[in-house]
């Protein structure tokens, strides 16, 4: 046998022992990868911050925390929210989510929410901690918390807010020299992507000088569809001769959502435009008596004489004045001749 047949056998010989081996024994020959698995990595991938609950006076905030995770399992993890005011520094509200072991693969997100007072902003610090240590930390700013809308006033129907077309237009219906009907009709607009629910509007009709109020209204706006403007009309009676501001609101369920001013100018000297200072004019009270007030009102028989006399038994000077006048001017005629 030549040298060359000698290898060739060997290298044979040596292969075949290498393959009796491997199936004897099958974990002798494995990937090291698979045994030596990398410790667990735990990251925040970023931070979101919602409104949740707003109430009158507190809102919530609503915490999203995208956590990164890779390698081997991380346990015992937890994220801790805190609430810390931006002007003093305090702590204003904690809350720590318990997420447990973590094995996924890629991102998750944690939710968690902290309660705030509706004025000032907030700096809210987010931690990660996997048994008791801190991994990883994240700093999110919150400021205009005091603009959030509070569930109880939540509405999108509001008055229509126009350049041309008026939001309050007011037409006189019926008119005499004591009283004056007056139609008033105001736009409102649903704002929103649905249909609205029924809301109440309320008028005042105020007097202009004096802010005595001279009737008042209330109508129900019905259902506003998206996007779309509707009218609602009621009519007053006022004493005629004034000028006066319509005050108009929107409450829903008792909540006032809205209010916007008119005008009603009935005294042709004297004219008035919304949020104006008018100088004093000659004003008279009976003229706003009502009769829901407990008195009878309208019907000028409790008013005030106006020729001078003040009930009929104090007399007037009227008279007398006239004649003591005659009888100066002709002793001073007959004393100049």
């Amino acid at each position: 046998m030549d040298t060359r047949t000698a290898l060739l056998a060997a290298a044979a010989a040596l292969l075949v022992a290498s393959a009796v081996g491997a199936v004897a024994a099958p974990g002798a020959i494995s990937d090291p990868r698979a045994t030596d698995e990398p410790p667990g990595r735990i990251d925040v991938a970023g931070a979101t911050v919602a409104p949740g609950d707003v109430r009158g006076e507190t809102a919530e905030l609503r915490l999203g925390t995208d956590l990164r995770h890779r390698g081997g399992t991380v346990e015992n993890v937890t994220v801790r929210h805190r609430a810390i005011g931006a002007e003093s520094g305090l702590l204003v509200d904690e809350t720590t989510v318990d997420v447990g072991d973590v094995d996924f693969d890629g991102e998750r997100t944690v939710n968690g929410t902290v309660t705030v007072e509706r004025e000032g902003g907030y700096r809210i610090e987010t931690v990660v901690f996997a048994d008791g240590q801190r991994r990883q930390e994240q700093t999110t700013r919150v400021a205009g918390v005091a603009a959030l809308t509070p569930d109880y006033a939540d509405t999108q129907v509001g008055f229509t807010e126009g350049t041309v077309w008026p939001t309050v237009a007011v037409s006189v219906v019926e008119a005499d020299n004591e009283t004056a009907t007056l139609s008033a009709s105001v736009s409102v607009t649903n704002r929103g992507d649905e249909a609205s629910e029924d809301v109440d509007l309320r008028l005042y009709l105020r007097q202009a000088e004096s802010n005595v109020i001279a009737a008042d209204a209330t109508e129900t706006v019905g259902t506003v569809r998206p996007g779309r403007t509707d009218t609602v009309t009621t009519t007053v009676e006022v004493p005629a001769g004034y000028n006066y501001y319509v005050d108009a609101a929107l409450f829903d369920d008792d909540v006032l959502v809205d209010e916007t001013q008119g005008v009603a100018n009935l005294n042709p000297r004297e004219t008035i435009t919304a949020n104006e200072t008018v100088r004093d004019v000659a004003f008279s009270v009976e003229d706003f008596e009502r009769d829901d007030a407990g008195g009878e009102g309208g019907d000028g028989s409790d008013r005030a004489p106006t020729d001078g006399a003040s009930d009929g038994s104090t007399p007037g000077f009227g008279p007398l004045v006239a004649l003591v006048a005659l009888v100066v001017a002709a002793l001073t005629a007959r004393r100049r001749r």
